[in-house]
């Protein structure tokens, strides 16, 4: 005669040492395996699954879920905070109606970092105060969130890493972040002029991550005049140019200054 089958009793109704002790070394074993969600969420899951009839397979999926979104965010957040992005500045909060010349649609493209898969270029062009940085830190996260390394650097600061590893032999120079990373972005580029060397690095650069990695470059210069902030010199300007344009999106930003308004805002409200 085959014994009846017996139900499993739920969590709060085991008042047995034997079980709390069978749930103390489980959740002892999901700590040493580094699965911190899943221990801290456990129990609360068990009492959720007695409750809602959850079979086994629904709960260890929540479980697993949980701890996989946990991971996520913890990636993201490091991987944030590694890459220099400055803070606070997303597509969400772009201003599109005030800068009608950036089209929403190709943000919306770039944004789902096809253009990084293919080791493509990004050339965001425009006068100060337009949101030219807004938009390439924008994308900087949307990369970090699709799980591209990233590196932002202001011009002023990757000149003076470059210039600091100019002697460095190029077998070590990959390991540097700003070669290794899959999107690099150079931020403010324009406002001062490369002295020869400073160029020559900069097409070290460029030329290093030709079809090996992504540049995001912001500048205020229209491309028709780098050749005299690279020094004056053409020809190497066009080894660069040949490079950054071959495979790129240009945006060309043409509006008012975000911080001229500002002004006049803080302006009208003190009259």
């Amino acid at each position: 005669m085959t014994p009846p089958s017996r139900s499993i009793p739920a969590p709060e109704a085991l008042p047995s040492k034997a079980s709390t002790a069978d749930l103390s070394v489980l959740l002892g074993q999901l700590a040493r395996l580094g699965l911190d969600f899943a221990a801290d969420a456990l129990p609360t899951l068990l009492t959720r699954a007695v409750k809602e009839d959850l079979g086994p397979p629904a709960l260890l999926e929540q479980l697993l879920r949980g701890e996989l979104e946990r991971r996520e965010e913890r990636r993201i957040r490091t991987s944030l905070q590694l890459s220099g992005l400055p803070t606070g500045q997303t597509l969400a909060n772009f201003d599109f109606a005030f800068q009608p010349a950036v089209q929403r649609s190709k943000l919306e493209a770039l944004a789902t970092c096809a253009w990084l898969r293919e080791k493509q270029g990004l050339l965001i062009l425009g006068p100060p105060g337009v949101g030219k940085t807004h938009l390439a830190v924008s994308l900087g996260v949307k990369a970090v969130e699709c799980g591209f390394s990233v590196a932002f650097f202001r011009l002023e600061e990757l000149l003076h890493a470059m210039r600091r590893d100019a002697e460095v032999p190029p077998t070590r120079l990959k390991s540097k972040k700003y070669m290794k990373a899959a999107l690099v972005i150079i931020d403010e580029v324009g406002f001062e002029t490369f002295t020869r060397e400073e160029a020559n690095l900069f097409f070290r650069l460029v030329s290093y991550r030709y079809q090996r990695g992504s540049l995001c470059i912001t500048s205020n210069k229209a491309i028709q005049d780098w050749p005299e902030m690279l020094a004056g010199d053409e020809v190497i300007t066009a080894a660069i140019l040949d490079r950054l344009l071959h495979a790129c999106h240009v945006l060309n930003i043409r509006g008012r200054s975000y911080r001229l308004r500002d002004l006049e805002d803080n302006l009208k409200g003190r009259s």
